[in-house]
């Protein structure tokens, strides 16, 4: 179906794949595997003609191509589904549909093209209401728009970014059926994932990447979880860390009937009431969509409550500033790290110091102290492991994990009592993921508190000393990680009323 030899694509400075091979066979599932920065996107981007290739060849059913747009693309039957989604919230779940499509008239018959449509969600028994807006939709509902989008067009290879990202485990296992019956219709499938678990259940071959080369591709009975890891990450040592099972007693948070309303006046978060101890990790689980975000946000001043109280050891911090919250010993790990965790186009030294530049240390009189600031940047590019290029890089060159390292560096330079950490993982390869937990973990034993805000359920039951879940805004009940399954939680992020174990 698909051959890509030798591919390579260079940025000023940097040369992001270097002689990058791989193909993908007619009826496959093919995951493709490496760190951030492996050079997984921009192949991507090269193959559905977002980027165009310095050299190198792109066959497409024996016929060598050369895509100018992503129209192009398309038109050959390439097709993808972004992690982040191109929807229209305030148009239905069918106008979405149809101003992805070419061929549509002006003057149509909306009856047969919901016809149309209505069969192939039929077919692959989805739970899609064709006449639904799509911001009431839940965000698994959502991707079956993009991939419905796709098969509307016919596409003959479907290219899937971290899918399961923002699924329960049990829409995560609807997804692999349907891509186990595209797959029977001849379809290719192109599955980018960082879950090793998923790797294994759903992929007939792998190809890994490394700093921008292809360094293997292992069919089914060749790999395991064990081999897989070690060809991404060579020589490269993962962090390690130890859970600490000794926890205070002492409340360090307590949110007492808080709500909070979003633009179009529904509840974010309704009457939710949550404790943390002194030193605990506190997983919170849920669907994406379900509060969680609002619940980040309102604890570090982001966002106003209307009703209910937030306390920072006594101390009523309810409808903060994010500054006051930051003084207050809560510190912000953000969903999204380009647009509200660090400014782009400013230094990695500027980035690291930008809650604290007021102090004296980085002032002489009213100037900045460029030294001192170099200094400090010095000591936590060290300190954190960050690769962060020549003096003076714009931090928006870094790679996604370094991204993160850098906002980590700064927000725990403070030493804050709470961290607040939104989905900190996202998207980050085995190393840099394990180097997240190894700082978590870490400041547990040194007295700090973190609500780990995560939509991988492997992740929070390794990590959380409790796992709080929620539903709609609302709290369902908690979780005991050391007695509790993947399935329990799954059931109960689904709405479920349920308290597993005995983590209340």
């Amino acid at each position: 179906m698909l051959q890509i030899e030798n591919i390579r694509k260079t940025f000023p400075g940097v040369v992001a794949l270097d002689a990058v091979s791989f193909s993908v066979k007619e009826g496959e599932i093919h995951t493709l595997l490496g760190e951030n920065g492996a050079g997984k996107s921009t192949l991507m981007n090269v193959l559905t003609g977002l980027y165009h290739p310095d050299r190198g060849s792109i066959r497409l059913a024996g016929e060598e191509v050369h895509f100018t747009s992503p129209r192009d693309s398309l038109s050959r039957g390439i097709g993808m589904v972004h992690q982040h989604f191109m929807l229209v919230p305030a148009h239905s779940v069918f106008e979405n549909i149809l101003l992805a499509l070419d061929g549509v008239p002006n003057f149509f018959k909306r009856r047969e093209w919901k016809a149309k449509i209505q069969a192939l969600i039929d077919e692959f028994q989805l739970d899609l209401d064709l006449d639904t807006p799509v911001w009431k939709l839940s965000i698994g509902a959502q991707q079956w728009i993009e991939l419905i989008k796709l098969l509307m067009r016919d596409c003959r290879l479907l290219i899937l970014d971290e899918p399961t990202a923002v699924l329960t485990p049990q829409e995560a296992n609807r997804l692999f059926d349907v891509l186990r019956r595209l797959k029977e219709q001849g379809k290719s499938i192109i599955f980018i994932s960082h879950k090793m678990r998923e790797v294994m259940a759903i992929s007939d071959r792998v190809t890994i990447l490394k700093k921008g080369r292809s360094i293997d591709t292992l069919a089914r009975g060749e790999f395991d979880e064990a081999r897989l890891a070690s060809l991404m990450i060579g020589h490269d040592r993962i962090p390690e860390w130890q859970k600490n099972l000794q926890m205070s007693d002492e409340i360090v948070l307590t949110i007492d009937n808080l709500s909070v309303r979003n633009d179009r006046g529904l509840a974010d978060l309704d009457k939710f009431n949550l404790t943390l101890k002194k030193g605990e990790i506190l997983g919170i689980a849920g669907v994406a969509g379900n509060g969680q975000k609002a619940l980040a946000e309102v604890l570090t001043g982001l966002r106003n409550a209307t009703q209910g109280r937030i306390l920072a050891r006594g101390e009523d911090i309810t409808n903060s500033n994010a500054r006051r919250s930051y003084i207050a010993g809560i510190a912000h790990i953000p969903e999204d790290l380009k647009a509200i965790g660090i400014a782009p186009d400013m230094s990695v030294d500027e980035n690291l110091i930008m809650k604290s530049f007021k102090n004296g240390a980085f002032r002489t009189w009213i100037f900045q102290d460029k030294r001192a600031i170099r200094r400090n940047a010095e000591e936590k590019i060290e300190q954190f492991a960050i690769k962060s290029g020549p003096d003076g890089t714009p931090v928006r060159y870094l790679s996604g994990g370094n991204i993160q390292k850098v906002i980590i560096a700064r927000e725990l330079s403070e030493e804050p009592s709470v961290l607040v950490a939104l989905y900190p993982t996202r998207g980050l390869d085995i190393g840099s993921a394990e180097y997240v937990h190894k700082v978590i973990a870490d400041g547990a034993d040194q007295g700090m508190s973190t609500i780990l805000i995560a939509e991988d359920l492997d992740e929070l039951l390794k990590l959380s000393d409790r796992i709080a879940v929620m539903f709609r805004g609302r709290l369902i009940g908690y979780a005991d990680p050391r007695s509790t399954t993947r399935e329990e939680i799954g059931l109960m992020m689904s709405g479920e009323n349920r308290n597993a174990g005995s983590a209340a």
